[in-house]
C-alpha cells in the first residue's frame, strides 16, 4: 500500500541538522565576520538569508513535486550543470580562491556549480540505470558507458581543482552501479581504477601528496603542511567530553584555518565536547538509515537508486569531512552537509532531500 506520508523522521533529522550549523556558524564565523566586514554576524546571516530559507523553500516545494518528473529531464540538468562547470574558467563570469576555479559571480550572486553537479548526476545516474537494469551485466552497454559518463563529470572537477567532490560523486556512483546489478568484477573493476587515478592525481599535485605525507606522519611540519590537521585535533582534544562551551572556541581567532569550512567539525568538538559530536553522528546516522529505508520501499527502480544516490552522497561526504578532520584520513577539503559555511551546498542538500521525502511518500509501505 502506497503511503500519503512522508517521512517525518527524516525530515526531523535534516531541520535539526540545518538548524545545528546555523547555530555553530553563528559561533565559528565571529572572528572571520568581524576581520572582513566589521560586524560579527555576516557569514551566519549570509547562511540563513542565501542557503537556509532558499534551501528550507525548495525542499518543501520539491517534496510536493512528483519524483517521476525529473526523469524526463535528467540529461538536461546534467547538461546545464556541465556547462556551469566549465563557466567557472570563463574570466569575468567565474572566479578563483586559493588556487581553485569553483565558482561563478553574476550580479553579485556567487555560487558553486560542482555542489549542483552532485545532484544532477544522481539523477541523470538513476534514470540512466533503470533504463539499462537489464544490461547491467554487460561490459559494452553499461559498464563502457558508465565509465564515460563519470569521465565526462570528471574531467572539469579535476581541472578546478576538486577532487574531494570528485570522491564523493564517484563513490555516489559505483554504489548505484552496484545495486542496479553490476558483476562483482565490474566493481572491483572500478576500485583499480579509482585508486589508479588517484595516486596519478597525488602525483601531479605537490600539495595533495603533502596531505598524504601529514596523513602519515602528523608531527611533521607543524607550523607548515600538517598545520590544520594539528590544529584541528588539538580542537577536538581541548573540547573534551561536555566541551569549552558554546561560543568559547580559541581555535576560531585566526588559529584553525577554514573554522566554518570543511573545519566545522573541530569547532563543534571544542565548544561542545565529545557530546555534541554525538550528537552530530547520531543525527547522520538516522539521515542514512532512513534514507536507505525509503530507498527500499521505493515504487519503481528510479525512486530508488535516485534515494540510494542522494543517501549516500550526503552520508559518504559527511563521514569523509569527520574522518578527515579527525586524522582517520588524509585532509580532503570537503564540506560537513549541513553544518559547514556555504549557500550552494546547503541549498543542494536540502533540494535532494526534498526529493528524498517525495519518494518516501509514494513508496511501498
Amino acid at each position: 500500500m502506497k503511503s500519503c506520508n512522508y517521512d517525518k523522521t527524516l525530515l526531523a533529522a535534516v531541520i535539526l541538522l540545518s538548524i545545528f550549523g546555523l547555530i555553530i556558524i553563528s559561533s565559528a564565523s565571529v572572528v572571520m565576520s568581524y576581520n572582513n566586514f566589521g560586524y560579527n554576524h555576516y557569514y551566519f546571516s549570509h547562511q540563513f538569508f542565501y542557503g537556509f530559507l532558499p534551501g528550507i523553500i525548495l525542499l518543501f516545494l520539491l517534496q510536493k513535486t512528483d519524483y517521476k518528473i525529473f526523469k524526463k529531464y535528467a540529461l538536461l540538468f546534467l547538461i546545464l550543470t556541465i556547462v556551469l562547470l566549465i563557466i567557472v574558467f570563463i574570466p569575468g563570469l567565474g572566479f578563483g580562491l586559493k588556487g581553485a576555479n569553483r565558482w561563478i559571480s553574476i550580479f553579485d550572486i556567487s555560487f558553486q556549480p560542482s555542489e549542483f553537479i552532485k545532484l544532477t548526476f544522481i539523477i541523470y545516474l538513476a534514470a540512466w540505470l533503470e533504463r539499462n537494469k537489464k544490461s547491467a551485466k554487460d561490459f559494452s552497454n553499461l559498464f563502457a558507458p558508465f565509465l564515460a559518463v563519470v569521465f565526462i563529470v570528471a574531467i572539469p572537477l579535476i581541472l578546478q581543482p576538486d577532487v574531494g567532490t570528485l570522491s564523493v560523486i564517484i563513490l555516489t556512483a559505483v554504489v548505484m552501479y552496484f545495486i542496479s546489478g553490476a558483476k562483482i568484477s565490474h566493481i572491483f573493476a572500478l576500485g583499480a581504477i579509482g585508486l589508479a587515478g588517484l595516486f596519478l592525481l597525488v602525483k601531479i599535485a605537490p600539495y595533495r601528496m603533502n596531505r598524504f605525507m601529514v596523513f602519515l606522519h602528523p608531527e611533521i611540519d607543524p607550523q607548515g603542511i600538517g598545520y590544520q590537521i594539528n590544529q584541528a585535533l588539538l580542537a577536538i582534544g581541548s573540547g573534551g567530553i561536555f566541551g569549552l562551551g558554546f561560543g568559547h572556541s580559541r581555535q576560531k581567532f585566526n588559529y584553525l584555518p577554514e573554522p566554518i569550512g570543511d573545519s566545522v567539525f573541530a569547532i563543534t568538538g571544542e565548544e561542545l565536547g565529545m557530546i555534541g559530536l554525538s550528537i552530530l553522528l547520531v543525527l547522520f546516522l538516522v539521515f542514512a538509515l532512513r534514507g536507505f529505508k525509503i530507498a527500499s520501499k521505493a515504487p519503481d527502480n528510479f525512486g530508488k537508486f535516485a534515494a540510494v544516490g542522494i543517501t549516500s552522497w550526503i552520508t559518504f561526504q559527511a563521514l569523509v569531512n569527520m574522518a578527515a578532520i579527525t586524522s582517520l584520513i588524509p585532509l580532503t577539503g570537503i564540506p560537513l552537509p549541513f553544518i559547514s559555511y556555504g549557500g550552494s551546498a546547503l541549498i543542494t542538500s536540502l533540494a535532494g532531500v526534498g526529493i528524498l521525502l517525495n519518494i518516501s511518500k509514494q513508496g511501498r509501505y
